[in-house]
């Protein structure tokens, strides 16, 4: 009944008195942001969006290559087989550790996969950095980690939390090789952002970010906190990763003055300080553009500029590469396991 000195009534549950006229827009716009959020979701269940998104991925990674096919091979001839195949092989070994970051972090967080069912999440997932906007990698593995009983909220911490922990290692790796290797003293000033690096690499804090994230999201908070082991083991696969691709660059660049162990120094820390700048700009298809900028803007110390171009051009391509072919051998084997029947231990 209404209550004629305030104007307030009793809802029907007996709850309590709300104020007539008057409605809080908190839950409404919750809902809002409930119902946008399931929609997204359901429609990328649909098999037909899957493989619109696979395909218009794999297109845009495979024009990358073929739009700059008269350079590669003119890059190609100058570096060298032997050098181009041993910097493919960096590229693989870098995919492995990116698979174990994945799977020790999607671990610590209460789902352990083996390690074709987490490749087939990862790396078909990835694809989806060739699309402008850095949404539809997480959202890609949210499904895919759904037919493998993740939960949907899980699979978005583990893929946002492997991309800050990548970011963060990246620029740590950058500050402490990329002076030594330049031998150029003006580079001290990025040790000031170290600090700043090291704080998302502190689990408790970490944790708390993603809850406060899915909090936001609508979305479930982190059954299990990450622990000092689930973030030992990330970081060292992680350190692992950001090595190889270092490697990849030196290799590249052996035939053409980076050589020795400052050469090496370089390009570890060039390729970091260069990933992590193309990173940060979302609008930029896995960097595409701003990551060969930065890298040929630091190894002109060492390489001409023509010679530094070939480097990055020819990095750029393999890297696609990978990603292609680390797809589509995870889509096979899974694809290959449902056939055959038993399930992958």
């Amino acid at each position: 009944m209404p209550d004629q000195r305030t104007g307030a009534s009793v809802d029907s549950h007996g709850v309590g008195p709300q104020v007539s006229g008057v409605r809080d827009p908190e839950p409404a716009r919750g809902q809002r942001s409930a119902r946008v959020l399931a929609a997204v979701l359901g429609l990328a269940r649909s098999r037909a969006v899957r493989w619109s998104f696979i395909l218009v991925a794999t297109g845009l990674g495979a024009y990358a290559i073929v739009s700059s096919w008269t350079h590669l091979q003119a890059g190609l001839s100058r570096l060298g087989f032997t050098a181009v195949v041993a910097a493919f092989a960096c590229v693989l070994v870098n995919l492995l550790g990116q698979l174990q970051v994945y799977r020790s972090l999607l671990a610590g967080l209460g789902s352990r996969l083996p390690m074709r069912p987490a490749a087939q999440i990862l790396f078909v997932g990835q694809l989806g950095k060739y699309i402008p906007g850095s949404v539809w990698p997480v959202l890609a593995q949210m499904e895919l980690g759904s037919a493998h009983r993740v939960p949907r909220s899980r699979s978005a911490s583990a893929a946002i939390l492997a991309m800050v922990l990548s970011l963060a290692v990246g620029i740590l790796v950058g500050l402490v090789m990329l002076p030594f290797g330049n031998g150029a003293g003006s580079y001290w000033w990025v040790f000031l952002f170290a600090p700043l690096a090291g704080l998302f690499l502190y689990p408790r804090l970490t944790s708390k970010i993603l809850n406060m994230a899915l909090q936001v999201a609508r979305q479930p908070k982190l059954e299990l906190a990450l622990s000092r082991r689930t973030m030992a083991v990330a970081l060292f696969w992680s350190v692992l990763a950001w090595i190889a691709l270092g490697l990849q660059i030196w290799f590249l660049g052996s035939r053409l003055g980076l050589s020795g162990w400052s050469g090496l120094l370089l390009a570890i820390g060039s390729f970091a300080f260069a990933w992590c700048a193309g990173f940060v700009v979302i609008f930029a298809p896995a960097g595409a553009g701003i990551r060969e900028v930065v890298l040929i803007a630091l190894l002109v110390a060492v390489l001409s500029r023509a010679d530094a171009a070939v480097v990055a051009l020819v990095s750029r391509a393999l890297m696609t590469l990978g990603d292609l072919a680390s797809a589509s051998g995870a889509a096979w084997f899974a694809r290959r396991m449902r056939r055959s029947g038993p399930p992958d231990v």
